[in-house]
């Protein structure tokens, strides 16, 4: 019996014991496949992630050329009607008609694809206007710039002018790390500043064949902080353009933005159009059908812009400057036989070597963007106290 009653014992322990391993096996199986599950959810997100990223680079490389061919087309088409034609309407009254067709095609984009539960159409125009004036005070800031723009030209060369321009590569990039806490690598800083120079290099027959610094009985300060000026107020407008469109508290969409800016711009041509009587010859005369084109022209680089900085930045429009003048040169060279010599060939190489070095920069992103919290109201100020969200 005893003999009996210990085998018995036995026996159990022996179950107890593939009862454990078998649970052990069970316990490191299912650690295995959580192990495996992980590998897989973090091996299908890194996939996700660089899918989006490829995606986001090819589409903001796709949006860089488009907006180079359009302002390459404007400048050569714009050559053709001054220069060979010899037209003379009012550049004022372009920009004018080019906000007209902005705010009707930005109109017509909301209307197609606006929430029918936000009520009709007219009250959502309405609030619009009633909540534009960041974009109204750009507007202002832009009219500035057109200003300051011919005080410096009546006072120094165009030579001066021109070299003084390139340097809003660079103040768009300084206010960029200023307002918008974004740290470019030094891969990007090497380009921008590259950029400068190629494009500084590239108009060197504007500012090399300029006899003198200023012109006759201009004042050779005051242009020369005019120009100063305004390149500044253009690195701060792009920067202030994106700020409020990535991070205003009242998230309006890009064509709403564009309604805004446009309808806050056309008063602004209005004035200047009133205050030069229509120009040479009076108001809308000159015009023709290139004339025309060249609004259309003007108001696609206008929509073209917006849509590089939200897929973008404010950088992608400069490049895309950068490049249209090296291409509208080319153009002017094979259609126009404008000066094409061996300077601006190498310089427009470095041009667009820097555009792909700045666009295909492989160092690691670490830009932040200042967003305003969510608890401050709609209509604060643009720099008002952020958080950090990473770009």
């Amino acid at each position: 019996f005893t003999s009996y009653i210990s085998s018995l014992m036995q026996r159990e322990q022996s179950k107890y014991k593939m009862k454990n391993i078998i649970d052990d096996d069970d316990e490191e199986k299912e650690t295995l496949v959580s192990v495996a599950d992980e590998i897989n959810d973090n091996d299908a997100k890194t996939t996700k992630s660089n899918a989006t990223n490829h995606r986001k680079i090819s589409l903001k490389f796709v949006v860089l050329i488009i907006l180079c061919l359009q302002n390459s087309c404007f400048t050569v088409l714009r050559r053709y009607s001054q220069g060979v034609l010899r037209e003379t309407y009012s550049k004022h009254e372009v920009l004018c008609v080019a906000e007209v067709i902005k705010i009707v095609f930005s109109a017509y984009v909301i209307y197609k694809h606006r929430d029918k539960s936000d009520g009709p159409f007219r009250l959502h125009i309405m609030h619009l206007l009633k909540s534009s004036k960041k974009m109204f005070m750009l507007s202002l800031i832009y009219g500035l710039m057109n200003i300051l723009s011919f005080v410096a030209l009546r006072n120094v060369s165009a030579g001066v002018f021109t070299i003084c321009a390139q340097l809003k590569i660079l103040t768009t990039a300084t206010f960029s790390t200023v307002m918008l806490n974004r740290r470019y690598s030094w891969v990007k800083w090497r380009a921008l500043a590259s950029l400068f120079i190629g494009v500084l290099l590239f108009s060197e027959p504007s500012w090399n064949s300029t006899a003198g610094a200023s012109v006759a009985d201009g004042n050779f300060m005051l242009g020369t902080s005019a120009v100063l000026i305004e390149v500044t107020l253009s690195g701060f407008a792009s920067i202030y353009f994106e700020k409020v469109v990535k991070t205003d508290t009242e998230q309006l969409n890009i064509w709403e933005r564009n309604f805004q800016l446009a309808f806050g711009s056309f008063p602004v041509y209005i004035l200047f159009i009133l205050s030069s009587h229509g120009g040479e010859v009076g108001y809308f005369g000159g015009w023709s059908i290139i004339t025309f084109i060249l609004a259309l022209f003007g108001a696609a680089g206008g929509l073209l812009v917006a849509l590089s900085i939200k897929y973008g930045d404010a950088i992608l429009k400069t490049l895309a400057t950068a490049g249209a003048i090296v291409i509208s040169s080319v153009f002017d060279h094979l259609l126009f036989d404008g000066e094409l010599t061996a300077v601006m060939v190498l310089a427009g190489g470095v041009v667009i070597f820097a555009i792909i070095d700045y666009t295909f920069d492989p160092s690691p992103k670490y830009d932040t963007i200042r967003c305003s919290t969510a608890g401050s109201a709609a209509g604060s100020s643009v720099g008002s106290p952020s958080k950090e969200t990473r770009v």
